[in-house]
Parts: structure tokens; sequence; C-alpha cells
């Protein structure tokens, strides 16, 4: 019952509709994602040899299913509502109950969708929901340093700069540090858009 619940999860925003990926989604993903690899793959780990095959996407749509159903992720594509074209996708990834309730979100948007605030719009809806439905209490995110886009994402949606995380993914085949940013749901840090 849990799992057809969650299959059902739609989050919306002014201009996007946040649900879980299914298999009918495979030739959109595809071409959104060969068509921004150049755009995508500096920051992203190393795509495997069939990242873009049906095989490689109906893992990911069983992947989904499994982990909403067992609460440890929740990952959503982007679509836009006109027209309903794909735009990107976001994970809420890592959840963790008990006295943490803290998850960690991911993010990437295809690269003729990038720098429309399609991205803020879906951020601030799954950390809305993370805050007020799923009851969590810290959302984390990291980037590369140098992904000057991803933490001005960040910043201008109420996430705070931690600190450094030394070789925290492999990037590109190599282990690479990434700054870290959290937003809380109690934030006594300062000011924070996320409410």
């Amino acid at each position: 019952m849990l799992l057809r619940a969650r299959k059902k999860l739609r989050l919306e925003t002014e201009r996007l509709t946040l649900r879980a990926p299914i298999h009918s989604d495979f030739h959109q993903w595809t071409a959104l994602r060969r068509n921004s690899e150049e755009f995508l793959t500096p920051w992203e780990p190393a795509w495997a040899d069939d990242h873009l095959s049906r095989r490689s996407f109906t893992n990911r749509v069983y992947w989904a299913q499994r982990a909403m159903s067992s609460e440890t992720a929740l990952p959503l594509f982007m679509f836009h509502r006109e027209g309903e074209q794909l735009v990107g996708a976001i994970t809420l990834d890592n959840i963790r109950r008990g006295p943490a309730q803290a998850a960690t979100v991911g993010y990437w948007t295809g690269e003729s969708h990038a720098r429309q605030g399609f991205m803020r719009e879906a951020l601030m809806a799954m950390v809305h929901h993370a805050f007020h439905v799923m009851d969590l209490s810290r959302i984390e995110a990291a980037c590369l340093p140098e992904n000057t886009p991803s933490r001005g994402l960040l910043e201008r949606s109420g996430f705070k700069y931690e600190g450094v995380a030394q070789s925290y993914l492999q990037i590109g085949g190599r282990w690479r540090n990434h700054v870290l940013y959290s937003a809380l749901r109690m934030d006594r840090r300062g000011k924070t858009e996320i409410g």
C-alpha cells in the first residue's frame, strides 16, 4: 500500500511537476541526458558504458520504486507543466531517521533548461516537502568548489556553507573535494528563505 501511495506522489511548483520516474520516461530521459552530456559530465560521477541504455533506465525506475517504498530516497523527475517536457531530476537520498532526521539532496538539469530558475523551484519544493511532510530536520548538499552555478543555487535557496569534504566523490575518475551546504528546518544561523 505504501508503494502505491508513494508512486503517486507529485509536487507542483509554478512551472513544474515533480514525480517519480516511470518506464515511459525512457526516451525523454535518454535524449535529454545525451544532448546534455558535455554539460553534465564535469560535475557527475563517470557514466557507465550502458548509462543511456533501456536496461539501465529500467533498473533506475525499479530502484526509485524500492527506495520510495522503503523511504530511503525520494527520486523525482522534473517536468515542465506546459507540454510535459522533462527538465531534469532531483533526489532526496540517504534519508536517515531517528535522532538525525536528515537527508542529502542531489540534482541535475538538462543544458537547454539551465539558468531558467527551474532547479530553484524544484529545490524549494523538495525542501518544503522534506521539512513539512516528511518531518526532516536537515537537508545536506555537496558540489565541486568550482561549480559556481550550483553554489549560487544553494545559497539563493537558503542553504548555508558548512565547509569542505576531502575526497568526497569520484568525478572524472579522480577523488574530488566538495563544498558542503545545509538547510535546517529550525535554522538559528541567520535568516533563511526556507520555511
